[in-house]
């Protein structure tokens, strides 16, 4: 479980700063598919920054099963990344000088798992295998991006934006590649997204708005990746 106490976080120096978290308190369920949704400033991105450990809120407790990753150490906060959670960004952060196997064992190895293969044959890549990111459309080097995540097995799958350089049809494999394999390990997902209509996969949503959340609603059923609009 995760729970976040009154989360504050601003950026700027003293005489232009700007508050873009105002006291953000949730409870996050083990095993939940939750979906941030909210206008670009609204605080929806930092607040997955700040929720996942890649940056510090200026006040407020992160609590992981009754640990606040808010009062890790840098070197902590990494080992925690490491071992627990997993990130899909709209950017692919892929390694250049690795080809697709190699980028997606990466993650893999991080878990020690020795079935990444799997994760690139999910994502429709196995013929791409030895290709490398330049070889490849930003389409593909975003399903490469989320079998390396995936390939790792986190317990939390923090996912920014991750159809957004995605066509309808992949973006659909995609998003139902995370949902099968979600419920068959139960990791837990946090989407930020400007696709509403993803809304609908949910288990919880979230509206946010100026840094705030202004609606928290659940949804008593969860539709698939090609049951949600477009």
């Amino acid at each position: 479980m995760i729970k976040i106490e009154d989360i504050h976080k601003s950026y700027g120096s003293q005489d232009n700063r700007t508050e873009v978290l105002k006291g953000i308190s949730l409870t996050v369920g083990d095993g939940d598919c939750i979906v941030v949704l909210g206008a670009s400033g609204s605080g929806k991105s930092t607040l997955l920054n700040v929720v996942s450990g890649l940056e510090y809120p200026d006040s407020g407790k992160i609590l992981y099963d009754g640990t606040n990753i808010a009062a890790l150490s840098d070197n902590e906060r990494t080992k925690f990344r490491r071992e627990k959670t997993a990130f899909i960004f709209q950017q692919y952060y892929l390694l250049p000088h690795l080809n697709v196997e190699k980028n997606v064992k990466m993650g893999a190895d991080l878990a020690k798992n020795h079935d990444y293969i799997a994760a690139i044959a999910a994502v429709g890549l196995s013929e791409k295998r030895r290709k490398y990111p330049h070889e490849l459309s930003g389409g593909e080097q975003q399903r490469v991006a989320v079998a390396r995540a995936l390939a790792k097995k986190p317990d939390v799958l923090f996912l920014d934006e991750p159809t957004g350089a995605l066509d309808e049809t992949t973006g659909r494999q995609v998003l139902d590649y995370i949902s099968r394999l979600q419920k068959e390990l139960n990791f837990t997902v946090i989407m930020v997204t400007h696709n509403t209509n993803i809304a609908d996969m949910a288990k919880t949503v979230i509206r946010m708005n100026s840094g705030k959340v202004v609606d928290i609603w659940q949804n008593e059923t969860q539709k698939t990746a090609y049951e949600i609009g477009w």
